[in-house]
């Protein structure tokens, strides 16, 4: 148990240092520059740690077995703003838009907050195939990988071409729902559509099993 939340701990602080390191490149870019171009890039990290930390909160809710109602309301937070941490990798698409600075420059700074989500979004994965390894047995725990990225390639397709936000699904059921309606009934848009969210979903759980490879956690505790 001992190593287990150590190595949660240091997990949580070397992603800290990592948004830290994130903060600073944009920091420097800013005085350098004089403008604040990116500063978009804080609120997309923002809002890619909240499934980590949402996540966090199921794993100890189900570790000190809370009633299955908060732990049911925690999992439906986390799959809503899940999308938000892999989402910073399409902000790559500023890279040369925005000028002020060199290209190589900006590609550090944005690929910087991109990989930091990723880590962000695959922790929290990672904690929520553990609860429900820990509830249902490990087929489970693996089946449940592809319907949350597949739902996850949908939000960030929504994010970036439909401009969605994550708490639109509550604000704006009915935009969003006419908005899905209006793609799948559209033959051109939905098959865009679909071979994005295949795309991502692929891309999605290629880079999570690469970090379920190195992590290895062979331990559920208990």
């Amino acid at each position: 148990m001992g190593t287990l939340s150590n190595r949660r701990a240091l997990t949580f602080f070397a992603l800290v240092a990592a948004s830290g390191f994130c903060g600073t490149l944009l920091l420097y870019r800013a005085t350098q520059t004089g403008t604040d171009s990116y500063r978009f890039l804080v609120w997309n990290l923002v809002l890619a740690w909240i499934p980590f930390l949402v996540a966090l909160g199921l794993y100890d809710a189900a570790r000190r077995r809370r009633p299955r109602a908060v732990q049911l309301g925690l999992a439906v937070a986390w799959l809503l703003f899940l999308p938000n941490a892999p989402y910073i990798v399409t902000d790559l698409v500023h890279v040369g838009r925005i000028g002020g600075a060199p290209i190589w420059f900006d590609a550090l700074l944005v690929s910087s907050f991109a990989a930091t989500g990723l880590l962000l979004g695959f922790g929290s994965l990672l904690l929520v195939q553990t609860v429900v390894t820990r509830a249902r047995g490990a087929l489970w725990g693996w089946l449940m990988l592809g319907p949350v990225l597949a739902l996850c390639a949908v939000g960030i397709v929504l994010g970036r071409i439909h401009r969605f936000n994550s708490w639109d699904a509550l604000l704006r059921p009915d935009a969003l729902v006419t908005t899905i309606g209006n793609g799948l009934t559209d033959p051109a848009r939905a098959t865009h559509s679909a071979m994005l969210v295949a795309a991502l979903t692929v891309s999605l759980g290629v880079g999570y099993l690469v970090l379920y490879a190195f992590t290895r956690p062979d331990e559920i505790e208990t």
